[in-house]
């Protein structure tokens, strides 16, 4: 079968020929790929950053957004079976005894760092034609998103956030309709989103969608194809070349949660000064090491201290982020399908791989395997 795979001490991106994976266990399940979505992580790993093949192989197939329709299942295999679609999780437990978070299944929050990834880190990933995983890492798809079924794994980025915050805010007397109390006359949380790539804009639905007045801060300008984008499904859209950082509370209103996608942190901590009182900040991005910045760190902290601020990191997602973003993106379906359907900007057959994964034009790229 063909795969997409690099070859580190090569420094060399290439499509080659693989052998097609068999079940070896009662609870296999063995897809055949449809469509696998190139993200910043992978072109990251084509620029050879990052990405450890498994041990003693050469190479590390890459791809960890993936799409499949179930081919064969073993026999312990109960939720699925042949014909359906699903995605498929992306980290796998360290198996250390050690671990409590890898031994209740939430290799999301491991402990030891042992964790393996499909597509990242010493496991293969699913920029083949076949792929067989054990039960436990699929989620079950249903049919009608099957057009737009390859954004779930980027979602659930923001769906562990929108997780993490409810958890974290319970804290607090919000009024939030998604946490399950009711929202009060004239009140109305404020969610700014850093950032209007497929994470942010992803993030930024999902926060429309939660009930958040949500606005995304970006570089493009206020007439950009983007900022379009954005208003279509109800969100604001303030451009960074129009309004300074230091003016976005005055446009904006109250800054109540903060969605960092855009991996910037002296833009990130430069809002973190803005925001208001009982605030959770979420960083997502994973910047590169440039240098020190200077930043006001004791403004940040007595912000902090006296606002009752949280902030916090989040990587990765587990199963409860996977199927909030299966349900919320036949949310996004219902309520803007031209809009989420305009992420995808880009098709291309396993043949043409090189254009996806070496090229950051559009928003979100996608290699099929039909």
């Amino acid at each position: 079968m063909k795969a997409i795979a690099v070859f580190p001490q090569q420094r060399e991106v290439r499509l080659i020929d693989a052998q097609e994976p068999r079940l070896t266990g009662p609870d296999e399940v063995k897809v055949r790929t449809l469509e696998v979505g190139v993200c910043g992580t992978d072109r990251e790993i084509c620029g050879f950053h990052y990405g450890t093949p498994p041990e003693g192989s050469g190479h590390l197939v890459i791809g960890h957004e993936c799409l499949g329709e179930v081919v064969e299942t073993g026999p312990a295999v109960r939720g699925l079976r042949k014909g359906d679609l699903a995605v498929l999780t992306v980290r796998r437990p360290c198996g250390l005894e050690t671990c409590p978070s890898c031994r209740e299944g939430r290799q999301d929050f491991c402990y030891t760092g042992a964790f393996t990834e499909r597509g990242i880190k010493q496991q293969h990933g699913f920029m083949t034609e076949f792929v067989v995983d054990r039960e436990r890492y699929f989620i079950p798809v249903p049919r009608e998103l099957r057009e737009v079924a390859v954004l779930v794994e980027p979602l659930t980025i923001a769906e562990k956030a929108l997780i993490e915050v409810w958890q974290v805010q319970q804290r607090l007397p919000w009024s939030c309709p998604s946490a399950g109390g009711e929202r009060k006359p004239g009140h109305c949380h404020h969610a700014l989103v850093l950032g209007a790539g497929p994470i942010g804009l992803l993030g930024a639905m999902a926060f429309a969608n939660a009930g958040f007045s949500t606005v995304v801060y970006s570089r493009e300008g206020e007439k950009s194809d983007k900022a379009d984008l954005v208003r279509s499904f109800g969100a604001q859209y303030i451009s960074s070349e129009v309004t300074e950082i230091s003016n976005l509370v005055e446009r904006m209103g109250t800054i109540d949660v903060v969605y960092e996608a855009t991996g910037a942190s002296r833009l990130s901590f430069e809002v973190l000064e803005q925001v208001g009182p009982n605030a959770a900040f979420i960083f997502t991005g994973v910047p590169g090491l440039k240098g020190p910045a200077a930043i006001d760190t004791d403004r940040i902290m007595r912000n902090m201290v006296l606002k009752n601020q949280v902030l916090l990191g989040t990587v990765n997602a587990g199963r409860d982020a996977f199927e909030n973003a299966i349900r919320d993106l036949g949310d996004f379906m219902r309520k803007w399908p031209d809009s989420v359907r305009r992420l995808i900007t880009g098709r291309y057959a396993i043949g043409d791989y090189r254009t996806p994964l070496l090229s950051t034009d559009g928003i979100k790229n996608i290699i099929t395997f039909n």
